[in-house]
């Protein structure tokens, strides 16, 4: 969890970049990744250097030769601002005329997956004072673990606070997390985000597994496959691919796939059964022209509306088996257009769908308040679906407003009247219970337990929060999803008094007003 003295350093650096002139948020984020990933680098080599010493040997393939040793991060910090400036801003001759930021550019993949989208990126740092500031106030910034630099990291992307282009906005973290948690990630897992943006789905699921399954790690094969094979991110926005590729390698995911490309392209169209989970929040920019849309998703739907085709394309991606949670838009629920249908019908007749989670329309505030949807499917091709799952969040922990203040903190078993039994989908555990004081501010929990124990949900009433449809329902209602349409309300009696009788009380009021007026005039004669 992040600390206060961390969370104000973050604050004063970004404070600096505000007032040196930088006042674009993704801006300020990418600036301090190229000097977060300088500084890194340089520690990288420093440990390198520090065990070929204990050896008696010599650094193999070394980040920083002895030409280029002046863009080390533990050199340049002790240079007086205009030198710092230059060489970050000016060819040096003496070393190949590169500059520190154009130099980083050139490593390639031998520094990490972030070096590898360095082409294109550019260094907007204006003034030598702001450049000493920011690399001063980073230098003293302790980052000796993969929680602590993790932690900054996400709390310097909660920073964004403005919606991006094409419908990007950052997915809150907690349902992020809830999500994660519905799916419960294992060790064969093979993960893709289709729009993976700062690749939060793909850092929450790391973080899954630490807290829940280190013993994991203690496996050769799993490390093998953590490192290399679990994390698959699609982006297409360079930007946000360089700042997703910092935030997967900060929280200890060095060699991550992450694909630099639209998903809806014609460049997609080899990925097919290939993951056997994803997660994922894409954007719903609106329509799109059939001629920049991979040809074999048309097939599986003829739309131009990007929620649609990317549904049609997590479905191509999946192997059979695989599972999906996916935030969408209200509109796919219910969309009377012939595609919506048709998507609809193929989850709920061609495969699994599992559950349908209503979200209030604050979830997303300030980016958005668009009323928002987490379908749970698995991919089956030979249908499967028998009961769906609906569940009517109505709080999500924060205030539903611009503000978004928390109001509850993070569900505790022994605080909020849970049992201390082991998680909520593991076989044998006793059924856990939450607070009533603690729901009404957050469902989430609810939501976790109850969706890990569906199959105790057979009793619920459709008065209640949470309860299963039969598919034939779903069918005869044309395909609808949306909770409104099975969920039933019990509408409270009010009686109110006749009209003569609300009359004379107003009479008797008008009596008592008088004799008080009365009164007061007698006391301040």
């Amino acid at each position: 969890m992040i600390t206060g003295e961390l969370k104000s350093q973050v604050d004063k650096i970004w404070e600096a970049f505000w007032t040196g002139g930088i006042s674009n948020p993704l801006t300020v984020i990418e600036q301090f990744t190229f000097l977060l990933f300088l500084r890194r680098l340089d520690e990288r080599q420093l440990l390198e250097e520090k065990k070929a010493n204990m050896m008696g040997g010599s650094v193999d393939n070394p980040i920083y030769a002895d030409a280029h040793k002046q863009f080390r991060w533990h050199t340049f910090k002790n240079l007086d601002p205009e030198s710092l400036f230059a060489l970050f801003t000016q060819p040096q001759a003496d070393s190949g005329n590169l500059t520190t930021f154009e130099h980083m550019k050139q490593l390639g993949s031998s520094a990490g997956v972030f070096a590898t989208f360095m082409k294109g990126a550019t260094f907007m740092i204006p003034t030598p004072k702001l450049l000493d500031q920011v690399v001063q106030m980073i230098d003293k910034i302790q980052m000796d673990d993969r929680d602590t630099k993790g932690d900054l990291y996400e709390y310097l992307l909660s920073k964004i606070a403005t919606a991006g282009t094409n419908g990007q906005f950052r997915t809150p973290r907690h349902i992020i997390k809830m999500m994660v948690e519905i799916m419960q990630p294992n060790k064969e897992d093979t993960l893709c985000d289709p729009a993976c943006g700062s690749a939060g789905f793909l850092v929450a699921t790391g973080e899954y597994i630490h807290e829940n399954h280190p013993d994991w790690f203690h496996e050769q094969d799993f490390r093998t496959h953590y490192n290399n094979a679990m994390f698959t991110g699609i982006e297409f926005d360079s930007t946000m691919l360089r700042i997703g590729a910092m935030n997967l390698q900060l929280h200890g995911i060095d060699s991550p796939q992450l694909i630099g490309r639209d998903a809806l392209s014609e460049a997609n169209a080899e990925i097919r059964d290939q993951y056997s989970l994803i997660l994922a929040n894409p954007p719903f920019k609106g329509s799109l022209d059939y001629d920049s849309v991979e040809s074999s998703l048309l097939k599986t739907v003829k739309t131009k509306k990007t929620e649609l085709l990317f549904l049609g394309l997590m479905l191509r991606m999946l192997k059979i088996g695989g599972r999906c949670a996916v935030i969408i838009p209200d509109g796919v629920l219910f969309g009377s257009s012939k595609a919506h249908k048709q998507l609809r019908e193929t989850l709920l007749s061609k495969h699994k769908l599992d559950a349908v989670i209503s979200m209030p329309s604050g979830v997303f505030k300030p980016y958005a308040g668009v009323s928002t949807a987490i379908l749970v499917f698995t991919k089956t091709n030979s249908g499967g679906t028998d009961n769906v799952w609906f569940y009517d969040m109505q709080a999500d922990g924060y205030s539903l407003d611009d503000k978004r203040q928390l109001l509850v903190g993070e569900f505790d078993d022994d605080v909020h009247g849970g049992t201390s039994a082991a998680g909520a989908g593991s076989a044998g555990a006793a059924k856990r219970t939450i607070a009533p004081d603690y729901h009404e501010k957050n469902n989430i929990p609810d939501i976790v337990i109850r969706f890990n124990q569906r199959d105790q949900e057979q009793d619920r009433q459709r008065t209640e929060q949470s309860f299963l449809v039969p598919l034939d329902e779903i069918e005869s209602n044309d395909w609808d999803l949306s909770i409104n349409r099975y969920k039933e309300i019990i509408y409270e009696e009010v009686e109110y008094s006749a009209p003569a009788e609300i009359i004379a009380d107003i009479e008797r009021l008008d009596v008592e007003r008088t004799q008080a007026l009365q009164l007061l005039k007698e006391l301040l004669v």
